[in-house]
């Protein structure tokens, strides 16, 4: 059997970019990166993780933005990512209504299972970065090594790491292999 790849997961708003008090960006125009960002996943690629975007974006189901704004979101932080090196694997959204009951909404770890399997990724030797309870929450149910990034947000889920930034993040990921 090939040798399974090791995999970040990140989850988008609050780790990547700026949200807009509770809400995402519901637009292209309302996507701005934090700084660091597209060095990070440069970073990661280059130490050879592959990089994944895992999102909650129920917006998309209860009609506050279409899944073409979703897609020109997407593509534009590809975009921005790639002026400095760094490329997403893939970027997954779950785009069901909140309580829809769908096993891809974090805090399940639907759409971290699903893209380990389809990328052969060893989940115990991967990541899982996001700023709130249910990323870190998604991240221990698939097994994953899990990185809290610092934010307003209050969290009772205690993750295996805290950072600042994800660009500390990427470096400290990097030190442990």
């Amino acid at each position: 059997m090939a040798e399974q790849n090791r995999g970040v997961f990140l989850d988008r708003d609050g780790v990547i970019n700026q949200s807009y008090g509770f809400r995402p960006p519901n637009n292209a125009d309302e996507l701005v990166l934090f700084p660091g960002v597209p060095k990070a996943v440069r970073l990661l690629n280059e130490a050879g993780f592959l990089v994944f975007v895992v999102t909650n974006q129920g917006g998309v189901g209860l009609g506050y933005m279409t899944e073409a704004e979703l897609e020109e979101i997407h593509s534009k932080l590809e975009a921005e990512v790639s002026v400095e090196g760094g490329q997403f694997d893939e970027i997954m959204s779950c785009t069901h209504r909140p309580k829809a009951g769908c096993s891809c909404r974090k805090p399940l770890p639907g759409m971290l299972t699903t893209l380990a399997a389809k990328y052969n990724v060893d989940l115990k030797k991967s990541y899982m970065v996001g700023d709130r309870d249910v990323d870190i929450e998604a991240g221990q149910r698939a097994g994953t090594t899990t990185i809290l990034i610092e934010s307003d947000e209050e969290t009772t889920v205690a993750a295996d790491y805290v950072c600042p930034s994800l660009l500390e993040a990427s470096k400290l990921i990097i030190s442990l292999g």
